[in-house]
């Protein structure tokens, strides 16, 4: 039986790492593009079995260099995405609408036999948020010109890698108190990375004909729950403080002046709204693939580097 070729953009992040090691493990091989092949390379040779991975280095919009590897691909995998726009850097527009359009081209032209494509959940929901409207829009501009394509929408995606529940942990430990931006209620369903590389490998194995699927995770938790769940994890009381909108507006124009901004205005929009399913789509479970790992014991495995004593904070030294 012939191998399968899939060709993975955004390979080097928590997501692209995990989704690595389950293909080449499985006799997949992949071809991973990253802009910096010296600073992302090693790491993403490492999560690869020997002699299943090419690298190659290529900016997102070298349209040649990009084209010239759909010629020997059977999937294509996008998991590119910003969360925050930087002057002069990439737009939401050119990730989350243009890049993704491309491949979509390039996946027809070239005859692929399956594209899949990482997007958000709730983006139907979030129509004042410049973020939810680039990916919306490149739904639809993928869906306009690949059909054999799958988009997935996962919630907030966590592991010990992830920029959400380290960054909050980072915060707690550090901050005296802690705002709670629309008074904590916004609702999520955290669904652990590799519960999300378990259903990327699914619809590839499976070439799945939904094209919309909602990912999410086995708990639903309000987003001051889940900061109750990380102060418990790393042994500290904190004040948590519901801000009002202006005040909490003020601080996001604040914090989107940082090199990595830790709120923006647009993020504090994206708030509002529940990160739960809409119930207008498939979910993991209706194709067969319900979530199993909770954030509570999924985060405690890694909490201790935030505790008093690091390592030694844990039950085996207790």
């Amino acid at each position: 039986m012939k191998a399968k070729n899939c060709l993975i953009f955004g390979g080097s992040g928590q997501i692209g790492s995990n989704l690595i090691r389950k293909l080449t493990k499985n006799n997949i091989r992949v071809t991973v593009v990253t802009r910096n092949i010296h600073q992302k390379g090693i790491k993403i040779k490492t999560q690869a079995n020997a002699g299943f991975i090419e690298i190659i280095e290529s900016k997102i919009f070298e349209e040649d260099k990009i084209e010239k590897l759909f010629s020997s691909a059977d999937y294509c995998i996008n998991l590119i995405g910003i969360l925050y726009e930087k002057k002069g850097g990439n737009t939401f527009k050119n990730i989350h609408t243009v890049f993704p359009t491309l491949l979509a081209k390039l996946c027809k032209k070239y005859n692929l036999k399956h594209f899949i494509h990482l997007s958000a959940l709730g983006v139907n929901e979030a129509v004042d948020s410049k973020y939810a409207i680039s990916k919306l829009e490149g739904e639809k501009g993928i869906l306009n010109n690949f059909t054999k394509t799958t988009i997935l929408r996962p919630s907030v995606v966590f592991s010990n890698s992830d920029n959400f529940s380290t960054q909050f942990m980072t915060l707690l430990n550090r901050l005296p108190f802690f705002p709670l931006y629309y008074s904590g209620k916004t609702k999520f369903m955290p669904i652990h990375c590799s519960d999300l590389t378990d259903i990327i490998y699914y619809v590839l194995q499976n070439e799945t004909n939904s094209q919309i699927i909602e990912c999410v995770g086995p708990e639903t938790l309000s987003f001051k729950e889940i900061l109750d769940i990380l102060l418990r994890l790393i042994g500290k009381k904190r004040l948590l403080i519901p801000l009002p909108l202006t005040l909490a507006s003020v601080s996001a124009k604040f914090f989107q002046l940082f090199p990595n901004p830790l709120l923006t205005e647009d993020q504090l929009r994206l708030l509002k709204y529940d990160n739960v399913p809409s119930g207008k789509y498939k979910t993991n479970s209706d194709i067969g693939l319900p979530s199993k790992l909770l954030f509570k014991d999924e985060v405690k495995r890694y909490s201790f580097m935030w505790r008093d004593g690091g390592e030694f904070s844990t039950e085996k030294y207790n």
